[in-house]
């Protein structure tokens, strides 16, 4: 996986890179496109996985199928959370 850091409009408060890109390498990672109209702009797509820290990241971000440009990122709700956990609750 290919990350792009260049030009984000971003600072992660609390949140490392590296931890932003081993949510993504999260192997019960959830990754979702929202029923919207991108009206022209590139799609955008969510990303609700776990670093090895065990914190749980949401993720706004763009890919071209081989670059991951992050958009915005910051730690899960609890909603979010148990959203991501019954989502791998019911694949296990």
């Amino acid at each position: 996986m290919d990350f792009d850091w260049t030009g984000r409009g971003f600072e992660p408060m609390d949140i490392s890179k590296k931890e932003i890109e081993e949510s993504f390498e999260d192997p019960f990672s959830i990754r979702l496109m929202p029923d919207i109209e991108a009206g022209g702009r590139e799609a955008r797509y969510f990303c609700l996985g776990r670093a090895i820290s065990n914190r749980s990241i949401f993720t706004v971000f763009w890919t071209d199928g081989k670059r991951y440009r992050v958009i915005y990122s910051r730690l899960m709700t609890a909603e979010e959370e148990a959203f991501y956990d019954r989502k791998n609750s019911e694949i296990n």
